[in-house]
């Protein structure tokens, strides 16, 4: 599952963003959902990716968060901070040392200075970017050179919300897609690429498992 299997994607087509629901997000999202969007299959291998791909002491920032960061408990990061859409689940998150509460469809300037993070993790949220370039060209900055950014996603969303670009799209093309978004930002190496064991040729109705494609890019030094 590579790119390589896929023409480019027309970036500049504004019907790529268009959502079946575009009445304002913060409403969307002002009821708290304190539940998670994936199989605990998907999110302990996230945590078990986390676990061997962050270290000691790094600053981190988890976009787009919730109620839980999915971060392995023995591991002693310095700092984490979050962007959310949700005050109450980002209360409630207990692995956070701060966070701001932020729509990045509305505003993708990320309210950190340069260089401020030694990873940037972005979980199960990547398809509702209608500015997914501005957007990870802001990580981009925000990262310290070498630092990663770790996008992650499964066949799962809010089909109303998330773009069309990605509903349009199998997990192959998904992969492909956000290959793209890195590319696309100048900010990053090529990205690598995790996939579950047992996400190839994943369905949802099928498979009891919802399947994993981890993307990790690292600024360019």
């Amino acid at each position: 599952m590579t790119q390589a299997n896929f023409p480019a994607f027309d970036l500049n087509n504004s019907a790529n963003w268009r959502r079946v629901d575009e009445s304002d997000d913060g409403v969307f999202y002002q009821p708290p959902r304190l539940v998670v969007h994936v199989d605990e299959h998907f999110l302990a291998t996230l945590t078990n990716y986390y676990a061997e791909h962050l270290q000691t002491g790094m600053q981190v920032l988890d976009m787009m968060s919730s109620y839980k960061s999915h971060l392995p408990t023995s591991l002693k990061l310095g700092h984490v901070s979050a962007q959310g859409m949700n005050r109450v689940e980002l209360e409630a998150n207990p692995q956070l040392d701060d966070f701001v509460v932020q729509d990045l469809n509305r505003n993708p300037l990320l309210p950190y200075p340069d260089n401020s993070f030694d990873a940037v993790l972005n979980t199960v949220s990547v398809q509702y970017l209608k500015r997914p370039i501005e957007v990870f060209r802001e990580v981009g900055r925000v990262l310290k050179a070498g630092g990663q950014y770790i996008v992650s996603f499964s066949n799962r969303m809010f089909p109303t919300k998330a773009v069309a670009i990605w509903r349009e799209n199998s997990d192959a093309g998904h992969v492909a897609l956000v290959q793209q978004y890195f590319q696309a930002s100048a900010m990053f190496d090529a990205p690598e690429l995790f996939q579950g064991a047992d996400s190839k040729g994943s369905n949802w109705f099928f498979n009891a498992k919802d399947p994993v494609f981890i993307l990790n890019g690292r600024k360019k030094e």
